[in-house]
């Protein structure tokens, strides 16, 4: 059985000093995703997408492992992109206005076939209220700039003004706010939490 380590094969993109802004390319590649919008704290909405990801995730797996590509890998951390219709009210203080998608990066040899599959047997399975709203989709992002956050996610507007600033010096801001969560934030201490901060660039 072949087995990859995604998170090594894609260094790059999900390692990130904490000491400096850097930029990078990040190519196309394909999410498990789900749209929603609310205060990610208090909507049950979120909830409900970020265990759906993982359950499809996992199914998704066991299939490609115990299936004819015989392929072994882990399942890739909880990414999101987070934004509002008027930026101007994008606030951490005022999130109730948050709009997000939660996602999950697949390797490229899981097809829309296998998608299928796997969510009609989570749906069999255990029925998650959200299983209707998940999608696969390409997200291309091309020119970014990014830092490593370490520290709960209430302490992140520092490491967030650097990528700004980074970015305003070379050239203008494009696309959505992206975090990557690299920490399972149900067992880490929050002071110790990893969380890779992304910005596309233009």
């Amino acid at each position: 059985m072949k087995k990859i380590d995604l998170k090594k094969d894609l260094k790059s993109l999900y390692q990130a000093s904490a000491k400096a802004v850097v930029q990078i390319d990040v190519p196309a590649m394909n999410y498990l995703m789900v749209d929603g919008e609310g205060d990610p704290n208090t909507a049950p909405a979120y909830a409900d997408a970020v265990e759906v990801l993982f359950m499809v995730s996992y199914a998704l797996k066991f299939m490609v492992k115990k299936g004819s590509l015989a392929v072994d890998y882990g399942v890739m951390p909880l990414e999101g992109l987070w934004w509002a219709d008027d930026m101007s009210k994008f606030s951490a203080t005022d999130k109730s206005n948050w709009k997000w998608t939660a996602m999950i990066m697949q390797p490229d040899f899981v097809t829309p076939e296998l998608v299928a599959q796997a969510i009609a047997d989570v749906k069999i399975k255990k029925n998650p209220r959200t299983i209707g709203k998940l999608r696969l989709a390409s997200l291309i992002e091309g020119r970014c700039a990014q830092i490593l956050h370490i520290g709960p996610f209430s302490e992140e507007g520092p490491a967030i003004e650097k990528v700004h600033q980074f970015i305003t010096e070379r050239g203008r801001l494009s696309g959505k706010h992206h975090e990557i969560y690299l920490s399972d934030i149900r067992k880490a201490d929050p002071s110790k939490w990893k969380t890779i901060i992304r910005q596309p660039m233009q």
